[in-house]
């Protein structure tokens, strides 16, 4: 997986995947999240639940693939995520697990804001940085299949000015095989940011600053992270629609889903409750507090803001390409070529159409100055894995993200763990 659209400098990996539905919880209850944790809500353990629609799972779910959230197992992830958040100096975070009638884990831990002592909650909104990209590209694949536009189009007849243009596919920019320089990896983008991090960007001031790079490599070439390629498909949205890319990912993909908590901003406002966010990732290089900064050096590739009810809406949602009333939201050959996921640069992790399959796991992950997010959902078990944290500093090289994710699919699937690595060229 890759970073989110969003970590500037610093390497590290953070893709991860698109997490389930829910399935309805019965059933008895496991123990309240005991101290330091805030409950969000009992872990329960589930009835069997029936298969839901569009599964790409078609045989059913796998039971052995997820161990049932039993009292003991939910014991030892409340241990483990606080293990992992004090070595790793977590301030809050939030971990819901759905499984396929084994049982669902929803906890929150910590501290949502450092000032106060304000206590993490479920129901807190989060930046999720570029998992942005799966709704930008959901959002592509629904004008083909609309016949607005082509996968093998080539970019230059949608935007002007791409180095390339008239040969580098839509296609290639969703799979991030563009060959493209990746703007947030230009020194005087990451200064002019840092120095005004409130400041707004628009996306062709964006693209300057990858335009002024050379190309890295041909299209069509080897898998190569890059946040250039999705603002020019947020322009593609824009060309083929005639209306701005956040109204028609609203529009056409977030109120089909019923995620009436996901929002696209236009400026640096955060709806309220939210969580304050940290990084490292600052002109002093202190900690410093970034709920205020503006995500529009981001755009359509790493700006959005949702929360925990609605990640988990979207993790099946744009994994089977199955809205929650069973209707279709991409078509499934379409869904079919967004699956198809090809090795990348990064051990154990292939990438499709804006999305990733890590392990077996599939989705996106988010990371941006001091928020990250993974949502994930393993076909095989229809279980779903949310996970949002507010803070992006690494620790021992490895993303906060990717460190929960990693313990808790240890535990819950042991022979599917979440352990995409931090790698340079993937932020």
């Amino acid at each position: 997986m890759t970073h989110s659209c969003t970590r500037l400098r610093r390497g590290a990996v953070t893709a991860t995947a698109v997490g389930a539905l829910m399935t309805a919880a019965a059933g008895g209850t496991a123990p309240a999240a005991t101290a330091h944790a805030h409950a969000a809500g009992p872990a329960v353990t589930t009835a069997a639940a029936a298969k839901a629609p569009g599964s790409p799972s078609p045989s059913g779910p796998t039971a052995g693939d997820v161990r049932t959230l039993t009292p003991a197992v939910t014991r030892q992830l409340d241990a483990t995520v606080r293990k992992v958040m004090d070595d790793a100096g977590i301030p809050g975070a939030t971990v819901g697990l759905w499984t396929h009638g084994q049982g669902t884990y929803v906890r929150s831990f910590g501290v949502a804001d450092r000032s106060d002592g304000r206590a993490m909650a479920p129901d807190l909104y989060m930046r999720i940085g570029s998992e942005t990209k799966t709704f930008t590209v959901t959002a592509l694949l629904k004008l083909v299949d609309e016949g607005k536009v082509g996968l093998d189009d080539p970019i230059g007849r949608y935007v002007d000015g791409v180095p390339g243009g008239n040969v580098i596919t839509l296609r290639e920019l969703a799979g991030m095989r563009s060959g493209l320089f990746n703007y947030t990896e230009d020194p005087d983008f990451f200064r002019t940011f840092l120095s005004h991090p409130e400041r707004s960007f628009t996306p062709r001031q964006l693209l300057g600053y990858a335009f002024r790079h050379p190309p890295l490599a041909p299209p069509g070439g080897e898998f190569s992270y890059c946040n250039t390629n999705l603002i020019l498909l947020g322009l593609v949205l824009e060309k083929a629609t005639g209306v701005p890319a956040g109204d028609y990912i609203r529009e056409n993909v977030l109120a089909p889903a019923g995620m009436d908590h996901t929002f696209f901003p236009s400026d640096a406002a955060f709806p309220a409750p939210h969580a304050q966010g940290y990084t490292d990732q600052t002109a002093s290089g202190e900690i410093e507090e970034t709920a205020g900064w503006n995500p529009s050096w981001a755009w359509t590739a790493g700006a959005m803001i949702s929360n925990l009810d609605d990640l988990h809406i979207w993790a099946r949602t744009v994994a089977t390409g199955v809205l929650p009333d069973g209707t279709e939201l991409i078509s499934p050959a379409l869904q079919k070529q967004r699956l198809t996921t090809p090795p990348t640069t990064i051990p154990g992790a292939g990438y499709g159409l804006g999305i990733f399959d890590v392990q077996g796991w599939i989705g996106h992950n988010g990371s941006l100055p001091g928020y990250e997010s993974l949502t994930v959902y393993l076909p095989s078990a229809q279980a779903t894995l949310v996970v949002l944290v507010n803070t992006d500093i690494s620790h021992d090289g490895t993303e906060p993200s990717t460190l929960l994710g990693e313990a808790v699919t240890k535990i819950v699937s042991p022979g599917h763990v979440f352990d995409l690595p931090a790698q340079p060229a993937a932020r």
